[in-house]
């Protein structure tokens, strides 16, 4: 569980006053903890959002490890915007990963806010953990091309299973009142 930190920070902008973003993350936070005030300042507040469970999956290590791999690990967090009119918060987290590849899908949405935020020592020690127990190297094969003849010439002769006595490509044969 991981606990989301986001700051809503007053902004100078014509139609909006304020922007949300997550800047943080509580490694093994209490669960059940919504909207807590962590500080707040003039142009700054701070909350404790939410509590999101961060899945790891032993199919997924090769994500994990090119995270590793960067030099700065990362834990990515999203919000996303509210339902208007329940709720006076205008975002909500919706997820935490430290997949790469999986915040390379979400991105494609845009219907997210999606931060990258330092993965802390505490869970970038037991991602290490997890990736030395679970992953395994797997050597990349190249798949083979089927032997199939490419220099048939078939122009014309339409779909097989429909029986034609002539051209398909030929012009259509018009009738003519009489």
């Amino acid at each position: 569980m991981v606990g989301i930190i986001v700051q809503k920070r007053r902004i100078n902008h014509r139609w909006q006053e304020w922007a949300w973003e997550p800047v943080g993350v509580l490694p093994w936070a209490d669960n059940g903890v919504r909207w807590r005030l962590l500080t707040e300042e003039p142009d700054r507040i701070q909350y404790h959002a939410a509590t999101l469970p961060m899945h790891v999956y032993r199919s997924d290590t090769e994500a994990y490890v090119a995270n590793l791999e960067t030099g700065a690990p990362a834990i990515y967090v999203g919000l996303r915007e509210g339902e208007p009119g329940t709720d006076e918060w205008d975002f909500e987290p919706s997820f935490v990963t430290v997949s790469p590849y999986e915040v390379q899908d979400r991105l494609d949405s845009a219907e997210e806010i999606i931060e990258r935020l330092i993965l802390p020592p505490v869970l970038l020690e037991w991602l290490e953990t997890f990736v030395a127990t679970h992953h395994h190297d797997t050597e990349f094969v190249k798949r083979r091309r089927d032997r199939v003849d490419v220099d048939l010439n078939e122009d014309g002769k339409g779909d097989p299973r429909i029986r034609q006595t002539a051209d398909v490509f030929r012009a259509p044969t018009v009738r003519r009142p009489r």
